[in-house]
């Protein structure tokens, strides 16, 4: 495993990237409603990324042919944009996102509602994204990637929920994805040590249901194996000698 430790220097350049990622999840979001399809959610964040100066890196990654994941209801990630992907009121939808600006990336994802959703969906949606909270909480220095996978895996199984383990969490940096993975779960005290410097992405994808996923036959959508719904919530982060991370994907 080759961690790459980053000077202040390059934090700040992926705190640009990640401000910008931030932003165009923002105003992703804010386009979410009834109607609307989600290629039209992803020029907004394509056009958006692009007047900043920066690049979306998910375009052509692995050969990815959109800016945005979007990803619908039981859909967990890697949604494929589609003029004929029209959201309908109760729908909830996760949107996941970067830029690369200045040779550093950005990463980020959440899940929204489209108009009024069940009281279910609306908690798997909180809970998701206050996993995502209580996983930074255990992001210090000396700490280990196994505390972060852990808080989150406990904070949600406690609730009912499915924690995904085919897909991780991930390294960011010069590279979209590097070392080392951060799982959702496992045991605490296990894994790579964090250390100042470290920028990574904590991305907790909770089930409804099982945390069983299939491949749909596009080669891209992940689903839950059940068919219930599945949230997805996204920080890149950077280690700091300060007892709490830095999060790198804050809009302004």
């Amino acid at each position: 495993m080759a961690v790459v430790l980053k000077t202040r220097k390059e934090i700040e350049l992926m705190r640009e990237a990640g401000r910008i990622s931030a932003m165009a999840l923002k105003v992703a979001g804010e386009a979410v409603r009834p109607g609307v399809s989600t290629l039209e959610i992803d020029t907004i964040a394509r056009k958006y990324i692009e007047s900043q100066g920066a690049k979306p890196n998910f375009l052509g990654l692995y050969g990815f042919p959109a800016t945005a994941c979007i990803s619908i209801n039981n859909e967990v990630i890697h949604g494929i944009p589609s003029k004929d992907r029209i959201l309908k009121e109760g729908d909830i939808v996760s949107i996941d996102l970067g830029a690369v600006k200045d040779g550093y990336h950005g990463d980020n994802a959440a899940t929204f509602a489209v108009g009024q959703i069940s009281d279910e969906a609306q908690r798997l949606i909180d809970t998701t994204r206050e996993s995502l909270y209580v996983g930074l909480k255990q992001a210090v220095a000396g700490n280990r990637i196994g505390d972060i996978s852990n808080a989150v895996q406990v904070y949600c199984e406690e609730r009912g929920y499915g924690v995904v383990q085919d897909f991780v969490g991930h390294g960011v940096g010069k590279s979209l994805h590097e070392d080392p993975s951060v799982p959702n779960f496992g045991s605490p005290g296990r894994g790579a040590r964090l250390l100042p410097g470290m920028t990574i992405a904590v991305e907790p994808m909770i089930n409804q249901g099982t945390w069983q996923v299939n491949q749909l036959p596009d080669g891209w959508t992940i689903v839950t194996k059940d068919g219930k719904l599945s949230a997805h919530f996204e920080h890149t982060i950077a280690i700091t000698n300060d007892g709490e991370c830095m999060i790198l994907t804050l809009p302004e």
